[in-house]
């Protein structure tokens, strides 16, 4: 008994001391603190990943099936056949943009917080896909696009989150969601 005692006072100093190392209205060790608090899978963050992966993998997986239709309405082909060589275009837009930005909304998302990165993409993502649905011709579908890119600077940084909310043994489990979440629209 004096033995399970001296264990739990020692449980509540390393407790106390770890405390201590947190500074208030430090974001991080907020993290750092809620991962203490809490050993099991943070559940509720994980969900807002998904989603916030999921609303950024739309942009590149639900084009394809009417971007032939689109480009021929543009009427910018000369033939039925060069269709696919403006569509190209079209499609590519996006991660040209998106290959263009990706380190900066990483040294963004590093300076100034994750959740204000993955707000303006996730923002970006519903402004500029809506705007391209309604292009009227080939550069404003191709400029949405890669404006679209541009903006749309998540993939880093919620890998980043997901790794940051998660304790070490569940850490797999987090960046599996972000990873994922790809393969169901391909």
């Amino acid at each position: 008994m004096a033995e399970w005692k001296g264990n739990e006072r020692r449980r509540v100093e390393a407790f106390a001391e770890a405390a201590a190392l947190f500074h208030e209205g430090c974001s991080g060790c907020e993290i750092e603190r809620l991962k203490e608090a809490k050993t099991g899978i943070p559940y509720k963050n994980l969900a807002f990943v998904w989603i916030v992966v999921l609303a950024s993998s739309l942009p590149i997986s639900s084009l394809f099936p009417f971007l032939y239709f689109m480009v021929k309405d543009f009427k910018i082909a000369k033939t039925d056949a060069n269709i696919g060589f403006y569509a190209g275009f079209v499609g590519s837009a996006f991660m040209v943009g998106r290959a263009l930005t990706a380190v900066a909304w990483g040294k963004a998302a590093d300076k100034f917080g994750r959740k204000p990165v993955i707000f303006i993409g996730t923002l970006s993502v519903v402004i500029f896909n809506t705007l391209f649905g309604f292009a009227t011709n080939f550069w404003m579908a191709i400029s949405t696009r890669f404006i679209l890119g541009s903006l749309c600077g998540v993939l880093g940084p919620t890998r980043a989150y997901a790794s940051e909310v998660c304790r070490k043994e569940h850490q797999a489990l987090g960046l599996s969601i972000v990873t994922k979440i790809h393969f169901f629209f391909k």
